[in-house]
């Protein structure tokens, strides 16, 4: 192998121009002959037994050369990676120049691992979020833990907002009924936005035996053969029922809860809530930090790491997706989305995922962060005790590189934090107050993020079952 020429490109990409001589070109050719000769049909030879000169002077020399530099470059390529030190990120894309009986020349261009500029990190300063549960913070929860355990009971009143109505219905498109549009005895909540918009409000003020026609129009977006359309419903309400909360009170909470108490029951979500908002205060406090570290940093990014990035994220949203008893492909047609479509949202999450590792990986490159093989083998114990696994399935999941990797960045982000200064919170106006925790609610909606090695661990405690 000789390495011909070596040129950086854009975002961290190097193409490599590589020569592969006589003897490494002859071994590649002696098994593209090994590989291919029992599909050459040659005069007078039983199939696979022509002598490769043989083949060669009937079909050209060339005949081998496509798969002789298959198995050859790889090797060439690894020494002159090797040769130069360089980090790869992807797999090369290899185009050939010319090749001869002599040997041949190839070009790689391949993604490097980008060198990292880091700005500032060290006395950075971000707010703080206040960690404070009120009252009313613990009644919604005790109402929600109400509302979990309430049950409907028949009322002989018209139906409103928020109460089920049970009711038979069947569409009719200029007169004919159309597939799918028919139920018997169906349970459907008012102000639920189940079924086509408009259908559930004129549900609204009748009584248990009316019947009506409720006259809708198909979203522009809804199936082919409806979209668009206006259709009357013909309806017969069975049943109202309207939502019945227990009391709270002592009894209710040694139904809801190990506690005889609701005065103990409040005192326990109290508690909880105060834990969840001062991990959600710090995570906030982290998250604004690391943001500036990301702002401060220079790095020419490859498309490949955002990529791969990208291609993770998507394995371990299909992951939490099957684990809910979905069949992911059937996930997607349920939601009209396209694998393109979901990539094309995963992008900018994954590249700000790709910053921040290479932000953190410069952080506790720059420290000199290193691990003992002890605290390693503690890290590689509490992910097994975590997924209820033994520590040696871990290992055999979850590389010792990758383990490592993670254990630097998290104790880079630590180092970060530590290094910080909290600002204080700027005082808000009492509309401002609601508006945040109706926003730190939804937050509390969304599923966390998984640690790639934790989930490559649950990954294959599911395979060992």
């Amino acid at each position: 192998m000789n390495l011909k020429n070596v040129e950086k490109k854009e975002k961290s990409m190097v193409e490599l121009v590589i020569e592969v001589g006589r003897e490494e070109l002859e071994k590649g050719l002696e098994q593209s002959y090994r590989k291919n000769r029992n599909q050459i049909s040659v005069p007078g030879f039983r199939r696979g037994k022509a002598p490769r000169k043989i083949i060669e002077s009937m079909y050209g020399e060339s005949v081998f050369y496509e798969d002789a530099v298959g198995f050859a470059y790889p090797e060439a390529y690894a020494a002159a990676v090797e040769q130069e030190g360089l980090k790869t990120v992807s797999y090369p894309q290899v185009e050939l120049v010319n090749i001869s009986k002599d040997g041949f020349e190839f070009k790689a261009m391949v993604a490097i691992y980008p060198e990292v500029k880091l700005g500032q990190w060290k006395g950075l300063s971000a707010v703080r979020p206040a960690a404070e549960v009120t009252d009313a913070d613990v009644d919604a929860e005790i109402q929600a833990l109400r509302s979990r355990n309430s049950r409907l009971v028949s009322v002989d009143r018209p139906a409103k907002d928020g109460d089920t109505v049970v009711l038979d219905f069947e569409g009719f498109d200029n007169g004919v009924p159309f597939e799918g549009g028919k139920a018997e005895k169906y349970s459907l909540t008012l102000g639920s936005g189940s079924f086509v918009p408009g259908f559930e409000e004129q549900l609204v003020g009748l009584a248990p035996g009316a019947e009506a026609d409720i006259n809708v129009t198909f979203p522009e977006d809804y199936h082919a053969d409806l979209a668009g359309k206006p259709v009357v419903f013909k309806v017969k309400i069975h049943e109202v029922k309207e939502t019945e909360l227990p009391a709270a009170d002592d009894e209710f909470a040694k139904d809801v809860s190990e506690f005889d108490t609701l005065d103990e029951l409040k005192k326990s979500i109290y508690d909880r809530l105060v834990k969840e908002k001062a991990d959600r205060s710090a995570q906030a406090f982290e998250n604004a930090l690391l943001d500036q570290v990301i702002e401060g940093m220079e790095a020419e990014i490859p498309e490949a790491m955002v990529d791969s990035q990208v291609e993770k994220m998507l394995e371990d949203y299909a992951l939490r997706i099957t684990s809910q008893g979905i069949p992911f492909e059937e996930y997607l047609k349920m939601t009209g989305t396209t694998p393109d479509q979901l990539k094309e949202s995963a992008k900018e999450p994954a590249l700000h995922r790709v910053k921040l590792e290479l932000a953190l990986a410069a952080v506790a490159d720059g420290e000199g962060l290193e691990f003992s093989d002890e605290e390693i083998e503690t890290e590689y114990k509490e992910i097994a005790e975590r997924y209820s696994m033994e520590p040696e399935k871990v290992k055999n999941a979850v590389d010792r590189e990758e383990i490592l990797k993670e254990m630097k960045i998290t104790k880079a982000a630590k180092l970060v934090v530590d290094a910080a200064n909290v600002l204080a919170e700027p005082a808000e106006q009492p509309a401002e107050k609601a508006e945040a925790s109706a926003e730190e609610t939804s937050e509390e909606e969304k599923p966390k993020k998984k640690r790639a090695v934790k989930k490559k661990a649950a990954d294959s405690e599911e395979k060992g079952e």
